[in-house]
């Protein structure tokens, strides 16, 4: 199980995972999401096509996680510094 600093790692982490991909690897995580039949039977059925489905579980995923973390987003750097000149 994979323990994050940031919600922006947890997005990294899942962004690049499929259907398949994504309920493999939360598993461990025993998140409170929707039940996989139910999803699946909305993508069977036509119903949900399962990209939008996997966005919406990916979404309540980084949710959940961030919770059970306790995490924040990382801090923005700024890129420009403001030096005062006399």
């Amino acid at each position: 199980m994979k323990n994050f600093k940031y919600i922006d790692e947890v997005e990294a982490w899942l962004a690049p995972m499929n259907y398949l991909e994504f309920w493999t690897a939360i598993a461990p995580y025993d998140l409170v999401l929707q039940d996989r039949s139910h999803c699946d039977a909305q993508i069977g059925s036509g119903e949900v096509d399962e990209s939008t489905v996997l966005v919406v579980l990916k979404h309540m995923a980084r949710v959940e996680l961030a919770k059970l973390q306790e995490l924040n987003w990382k801090p923005v750097t700024p890129w420009l510094q403001l030096v005062e000149c006399h």
